[in-house]
């Protein structure tokens, strides 16, 4: 069975590099939280919180909120009719919205508080996370590389001691994902004291890329 184009290897590694760019962009440049990675949030507000400062948490929680408000978007999408029915044209838009998202911050974020721009961020961030799960045809994650990296692990240990190859594939695979995360963060690392927010329009480039690909998936 021929692997979907949005399911591809490329294709991962483009969400993760631009998931890993925004990250990046949240961290440095909007008070150290992070658009899509929740995790280290729950960890920073526990650390916030430990330490008394309780107006300094109050980021962390407007990130998981709008993260939550930018789930549930995407949720109601997959499940409208028409685009339960069409996952392509679902999938293009979800990387069209996420795209002119990133394209809006980029435009307005300098004249908004750092709170106001995590929350879009964050909200915008939950879109390819929500939208796409599978990778080769395996579960994966474009915002969170703790699991991915187990699977590389699990897979390589498959691959030379078992000769499996579709466990070869797979740690390919994790491969591309986890270096397409490092690249967008080194990436926006580079770039934003230059570009400030106007970095952002690096990931919507990537997004639009990866939604060249998604355009050869046809629809039933």
């Amino acid at each position: 069975m021929r692997t979907k184009h949005t399911e591809s290897t490329v294709f991962g590694a483009l969400l993760t590099m631009a998931a890993g760019c925004i990250d990046a962009h949240s961290y440095l440049l909007h008070g150290q939280v992070f658009a899509g990675l929740q995790t280290g949030n729950l960890i920073l507000l526990g650390v916030r919180l430990g330490q008394g400062e309780v107006l300094q948490s109050a980021r962390y929680v407007v990130s998981l909120l709008a993260f939550i408000c930018g789930t549930l978007v995407i949720r109601v999408l997959q499940r409208l009719p028409r685009l339960r029915e069409h996952e392509p044209l679902r999938r293009r838009l979800v990387l069209a919205y996420e795209a002119t998202l990133l394209l809006i911050i980029a435009a307005i974020g300098g004249m908004l508080p750092d709170v106001a721009v995590i929350a879009l961020l964050s909200f915008t961030a939950a879109a390819e996370l929500q939208e796409f799960r599978r990778l080769e045809g395996n579960p994966f994650t474009p915002l969170m590389m703790t699991g991915n990296l187990r699977s590389m692990t699990v897979s390589a240990f498959d691959a030379i001691l078992y000769h499996d190859a579709s466990a070869k594939r797979r740690v390919r695979a994790m491969v591309g994902v986890l270096a397409g995360f490092t690249i967008g963060a080194l990436l926006m690392t580079a770039i934003s004291p230059y570009l400030h927010n106007a970095g952002l329009i690096v990931p919507a480039i990537i997004l639009v890329i990866a939604m060249t690909l998604a355009f050869l998936d046809h629809d039933d």
